[in-house]
């Protein structure tokens, strides 16, 4: 790893420490909730507090850089060239206006659209997830994905979401699931559902929608440097802007690839 990669790698954490400090303060409390483009697609003033710390965050550091954000005015799409970063205050914002504790701030560096630091952190779990230069940890425990390589053997995770008038699409990408795998899990986080891949607490987890890149880059980072493989629908490697996403440990990558393809054939388009 690079000097200016290690200095990414400690801002990305540090930033997303303090975008999700912001966020667990405000966790469990009487917060509004205001939806978007639809009955769950919400956000929360929390949302917006969490994102400007992290942008305070990276600021001190790097003035300079374009960031990509969900909330505000900060950029929607990663810039081809030049160095970025990507930035989910709460990802799983349904389940945190819920009181479920399955959600995450996100931090990625990239450069000329490629990932080069994450860190996901879910402090309502108490994990925080990192690529560093010591690999990629959960905490102080080094992690890597499953070596398992029976899918029977393992869950997979449809993510994302597909929205009320995708609810083929969902259901076969459950059904998918539960004839390739041994069970299925859905968390409501797609960057907890890849940080699950890249410690190896699931095998795989899939999507045939086109993915915000604040929802992935920085789980697509933990799950390659954990030693998995992500890519497209076509099974090629995956880019931010990808239509659909295959995250897999990699011996179960084909059963994976074979949900997600076999939910975009109920797309109705």
């Amino acid at each position: 790893m690079t000097e200016d990669a290690r200095a990414r790698a400690d801002v990305a954490l540090a930033a997303a420490r303090a975008g999700s400090a912001v966020a667990e303060s405000r966790f469990r409390t009487d917060i509004d909730v205001e939806t978007k483009d639809g009955k769950t697609d919400v956000v929360t003033q929390a949302d917006r507090d969490a994102q400007a710390a992290v942008v305070d965050a990276i600021r001190e550091r790097f003035d300079a850089d374009a960031i990509v954000g969900e909330e505000d005015d900060e950029l929607k799409s990663v810039p081809e060239e030049g160095p970025a970063w990507v930035v989910d205050p709460i990802d799983g914002t349904n389940n945190y206006v819920h009181g479920m504790r399955f959600w995450a701030t996100s931090v990625a560096a990239v450069v000329d659209g490629e990932p080069v630091a994450a860190a996901t952190i879910a402090p309502a779990l108490g994990d925080a997830y990192v690529v560093g230069p010591d690999g990629v940890r959960r905490d102080d425990t080094q992690i890597s994905v499953a070596a398992e390589t029976d899918p029977e053997r393992l869950a997979a995770v449809p993510t994302i979401w597909w929205d009320f008038d995708r609810r083929e699409e969902y259901a076969a990408a459950c059904r998918a699931a539960v004839e390739r795998f041994g069970d299925v899990r859905r968390f409501g986080c797609a960057q907890l559902a890849l940080a699950s891949v890249a410690e190896g607490a699931v095998g795989g987890t899939f999507t045939n929608v086109a993915a915000n890149p604040w929802d992935t880059i920085a789980g697509v980072h933990l799950v390659r440097e954990a030693g998995g493989r992500v890519t497209d629908l076509e099974g090629e490697r995956w880019r931010h802007d990808s239509r659909g996403l295959v995250a897999s440990n990699g011996a179960v990558h084909d059963a994976v690839l074979a949900a997600a393809r076999e939910t975009d054939a109920a797309r109705d388009d």
